[in-house]
Order: structure tokens, then C-alpha cells, then sequence
């Protein structure tokens, strides 16, 4: 399965609860973590929550 490298680039201070458990479950806590995940409908999901916070690119 194709993978993708997420990237939290913006600060969660100030986002919405929702927003910083959708990073917490995928294991960005800091500015500057990374995490590679599998590229199915319900990560992208995650990722569309939180698409001004990270950036994504495919490994």
C-alpha cells in the first residue's frame, strides 16, 4: 500500500478540541513531527480535518 509522510507545520494553539485529537491520533504533538501513514480514505479524512496545520507528501 502507498504511504504518506504527514507534517505538522502550524502551532495546534488555539485550534479547535477536534482538531488537536485528530493530530494526537496521528502522533503529531509538536511543531516539526512526522509520522508516515497508509494512504486510505480515513487518514486523507484526518489529514482534511487538519489541511491548514500539515503538510503531505507521498513517500
Amino acid at each position: 500500500m502507498e504511504k504518506i509522510k504527514i507534517t505538522l507545520t502550524k502551532s495546534l494553539i488555539g485550534s479547535k478540541p477536534n482538531q488537536k485529537a485528530t493530530a494526537k491520533s496521528l502522533g503529531l504533538v509538536k511543531v516539526g513531527d512526522s509520522t508516515e501513514q497508509n494512504n486510505d480514505a480515513s487518514v486523507l479524512g484526518k489529514v482534511k480535518i487538519l489541511s491548514h496545520l500539515v503538510c503531505v507528501e507521498n513517500v
